[in-house]
C-alpha cells in the first residue's frame, strides 16, 4: 500500500514537473490509498452478492496453505472470515489510507530539492 502512495507522488510529479511538500504528497497518496481500497472492496461486495465467500475463504486457505502458514490456527481463520465483514472493510480502509499517505509523504519528502549549506 504504502508503495501506491509512492507510486502516485512519482507520477504526478513526472507529468507536471513540479515539486510536492511532504504534506500534499501524502494527500495525493491517501487518495490513490482509496482507490484501492474501493477497487478492493467493489471485489468483495461482488462476492458477497453471489455467495462466493466460502469459495474464496477456501481459496485463500490453500493459498496460505502452498505458503506454508498454519491455517489450522482459529485466529486465522477468523481473520479470513472478517475480510467479508464490516469491520474488517473498516479496517482495510484505514490501512490503505493511512499506508498509502505515508508512502506519499515519504516520497515527497526524499525527492525535494536539497539546499546546500554553504
Amino acid at each position: 500500500m504504502a508503495l501506491t502512495g509512492a507510486l502516485a507522488v512519482v507520477f504526478y510529479r513526472r507529468k507536471t514537473g513540479s515539486i510536492l511538500p511532504a504534506a500534499l504528497g501524502a494527500r495525493l497518496g491517501g487518495a490513490a490509498g482509496f482507490v484501492i481500497f474501493a477497487i478492493g472492496a467493489l471485489c468483495a461486495m461482488v462476492i458477497v452478492a453471489f455467495h462466493g465467500q466460502q469459495q474464496s475463504i477456501d481459496l485463500m486457505m490453500t493459498t496460505f496453505q502452498r505458503l506454508g502458514a498454519n491455517t489450522a490456527d482459529p485466529q486465522i481463520q477468523a481473520s479470513f472470515h472478517n475480510v467479508f465483514t464490516a469491520t474488517g472493510q473498516a479496517a482495510a480502509f484505514c490501512f490503505s489510507v493511512v499506508s498509502a499517505a505515508v508512502g506519499g509523504a515519504l516520497v515527497a519528502w526524499f525527492l525535494r530539492p536539497r539546499n546546500p549549506r554553504e
